[in-house]
C-alpha cells in the first residue's frame, strides 16, 4: 500500500515541502531514498522501538521509503514523525486520509516522546502558503510555530498525542506572544544609562543612534565607559514590531537557540561575540548552513568590544551586510541568503597601550605601531560606520560628586543623569514617526534602511541647508557614501525633535558625528 506523508525541510530561513512516499509489500528489506544524512537512516532503529509505546509495530515486510525531492539533501533527525505515521498508515495500523492534510516534524524518542525541531515557525509560514490545513509538532516547538496565522498549529508530547490528533481529538495551540529570555535577555540585567557618568556627548550620540538604528564607533582610553555605555543601548531600543518581531524569531528557530516553551520574541537581540570569533561564526554556515552572529543581531545589536582585535578578515565580512542587510553563504553544497540588518557598535582604543590623546597619561607606543594598529580596521569599514565618537576620560568631578550634600546622600541623587527609561521614551517617539513614514516601503523600519533612491523624498532639503551640506562635504572632502549616511543621521535628529523638515543645526550636529 502507497501512502504519502509531508515534512518540510528548511534552508535559509526559508522552507521547503518534502513528499514522504512509503510503500509496504511482501518481503523482509528496509529501503530508505532521496538523499538522506546518516541522521536520517537511522530513524529506522528509533521509529522501531518508539511506536512500540504505542501498541503498534514496524511491520516486517519490505518497506520502501522515497523523500521527494530526491536532489535536496535531507538532513537531522526531525524526519522521525512522518517517517513513522507514513509506515504506520502504509501497513494499515492506522487511518492515512488524514495525513495529506498535515505538514509534521519531530525527533522521536525511543520511548516515543517528541523531541523540539529546528525552524518551525518557518515550516508553519511555508505549509500555511501551499495551502496545508494544519501543522504538528513536539509541544516545545508548536507554541513558536502557532505566531502564523491562518494555520492550524498543534502540538503533542508524544506519539500518542499525535496519533490522537488525526484521529481529531485535539486542540490547536494559542500563540504565546512572550518573550524567550533565553534568547533575549531581561532588561533587569542591563545596566541604566543614569549609572553612566560624565560623557553627555557621547550619550546623546547613543540616543541618536539607537534612535535611528545607526552603526556607531566608540573611541578612547581605557576605562571611559564605552563598553558600560554599550552595554546600556538595549534598555533604550524600542521593543520589535510584528513584522520585525517574525523575521528575528525565524531566525532563531532556525538556530536552534529558542529553547524550551516556544515563543514570539518581542525584544531586540545584542550579540556581543568575543575578538577570537571566527569568519564562520560571524558570517554562518558551517555543514548545517546556520546563521551566524550577523543574522542573529537581525533588527538588533551587534556590540564589538576591542574592534582592532578582531580579525582582518572577520572584520572585512560585515562590509557587505551593513550595506546590503543581508548575507549570501554560497557554498559547494548550499547556497543560503539570511537577513543581516543590525545597528553595529564597536568600540577601539587609538593605539596598542591605550592612552593615544589621553589628557594626562602618555602614549608609549611608536608612530609605527600607531599605524599600524589603526590599519587592523579598514577604511572602507570605517566608512560604513555613521557615528563616529571621540570619548574622553570621566573626569574626577563627575565621577566623583562633591558638595555640601554629599555626606547626607542627597548628593548622590542630584547627580545621577537621565535614566534610561526617560531616554527610550524619546527613541520611542522617533521610531514610531519612523514607522508612519515608511509604511509603504517592505523592509524598511527605520532610518539607517533608507534605500539610496529614497532619500530625495524622506532628506528633503531647503535651498539654505543644500548650500551648508555642500560646503561641509568640499571642505571635510567626505564620500558620497558618507553623504547619504549624513543625511539620514539627520533626519533621526529631526525627528528626534519631531521636526517635519531637516534643519541646518539637525545637518551640523550629524556632521560632526563623522
Amino acid at each position: 500500500m502507497l501512502v504519502r506523508t509531508y515534512g518540510s525541510a528548511v534552508y535559509g530561513i526559508d522552507a521547503i515541502t518534502v513528499t514522504i512516499e512509503v510503500d509496504v509489500s511482501p518481503g523482509i528489506n528496509f529501503f530508505l531514498v532521496g538523499l538522506p544524512d546518516s541522521a536520517v537512516r537511522e530513524s529506522q532503529q528509533r521509529i522501531s522501538t518508539a511506536v512500540q509505546s504505542v501498541g503498534l509495530k514496524v511491520p516486517g515486510k519490505r518497506i520502501v521509503i522515497n523523500m521527494a525531492p530526491a536532489d535536496i539533501r535531507k538532513e537531522g533527525s526531525a524526519y522521525d514523525l512522518p517517517l513513522a505515521l507514513g509506515i504506520l498508515a502504509a501497513s494499515g495500523q492506522i487511518e492515512a486520509s488524514a495525513l495529506e492534510h498535515f505538514v509534521c516534524m519531530g525527533e522521536l524518542a525511543l520511548d516515543g516522546s517528541l523531541r523540539p525541531v529546528r525552524g518551525a515557525l518557518s515550516i508553519a509560514l511555508h505549509a500555511r502558503a501551499c495551502g496545508f490545513d494544519a501543522c504538528i509538532f513536539p509541544a516545545c516547538s508548536a507554541g513558536e510555530a502557532a505566531v502564523a496565522e491562518g494555520i492550524h498549529i498543534f502540538g503533542a508530547d508524544h506519539l500518542s498525542g499525535v496519533l490522537d490528533i488525526l484521529n481529531g481529538r485535539g486542540d490547536p495551540v494559542s500563540p504565546c506572544l512572550l518573550e524567550n529570555k533565553s534568547t533575549t535577555g531581561s532588561l533587569r540585567e542591563v545596566p541604566d544609562f543614569a549609572l553612566v557618568r560624565g560623557q553627555e556627548q557621547a550619550k546623546r550620540a547613543l540616543e541618536v543612534a539607537a534612535a535611528g538604528s545607526h552603526n556607531v564607533l566608540l573611541s578612547g582610553p581605557p576605562g571611559a565607559g564605552k563598553t558600560f555605555m554599550a552595554r546600556c543601548i538595549p534598555g533604550i531600543l524600542p521593543p520589535l514590531s510584528m513584522d520585525e518581531a517574525m523575521e528575528t524569531t525565524r531566525i532563531y528557530s532556525v538556530a536552534g537557540i529558542p529553547a524550551g516553551e516556544g515563543s514570539l520574541m518581542v525584544r531586540r537581540p545584542f550579540r556581543a561575540p568575543h575578538h577570537t570569533a571566527s569568519v564562520i561564526s560571524l558570517t554562518g554556515g558551517g555543514a548545517g548552513a546556520l546563521p551566524g552572529e550577523i543574522s542573529l543581531a537581525h533588527n538588533g545589536v551587534l556590540y564589538l568590544d576591542e574592534l582592532p582585535e578582531f580579525s582582518r578578515s572577520a572584520l572585512e565580512v560585515l562590509r557587505q551586510p551593513l550595506e546590503d542587510g543581508y548575507i549570501q553563504l554560497s557554498r559547494v553544497r548550499y547556497k543560503v541568503t539570511y537577513p543581516a540588518k543590525f545597528m553595529l557598535v564597536a568600540s577601539r582604543n587609538l593605539c596598542p597601550c591605550g592612552f593615544l590623546g589621553h589628557p594626562s597619561k602618555p602614549c608609549v607606543c611608536n608612530e609605527y605601531q600607531i599605524q599600524h594598529y589603526r590599519n587592523r580596521v579598514s577604511g572602507p569599514l570605517l566608512d560604513r560606520i555613521d557615528i563616529q565618537l571621540q570619548v574622553k576620560p570621566v573626569e574626577v568631578e563627575d565621577l566623583i560628586p562633591g558638595g555640601p550634600n554629599t555626606a547626607s546622600g542627597t548628593g548622590q541623587a542630584a547627580f545621577q543623569g537621565e535614566t534610561s527609561a526617560q531616554i527610550a521614551e524619546r527613541v520611542i517617539a522617533a521610531r514610531k514617526l519612523q514607522t508612519e513614514r515608511f509604511s509603504r516601503l517592505q523592509g524598511v523600519y527605520c532610518n539607517a534602511q533608507i534605500p539610496v533612491w529614497k532619500l530625495q523624498v524622506f532628506c528633503a532639503l531647503g535651498p539654505q541647508t543644500t548650500a551648508f551640506l555642500k560646503h561641509a562635504l568640499q571642505r571635510l572632502q567626505l564620500s558620497a557614501r558618507a553623504h547619504h549616511r549624513i543625511l539620514r543621521i539627520a533626519r533621526t535628529i529631526a525627528d528626534l525633535e519631531a521636526s517635519e523638515t531637516i534643519d541646518t543645526c539637525h545637518l551640523a550636529e550629524a556632521i560632526q558625528y563623522r
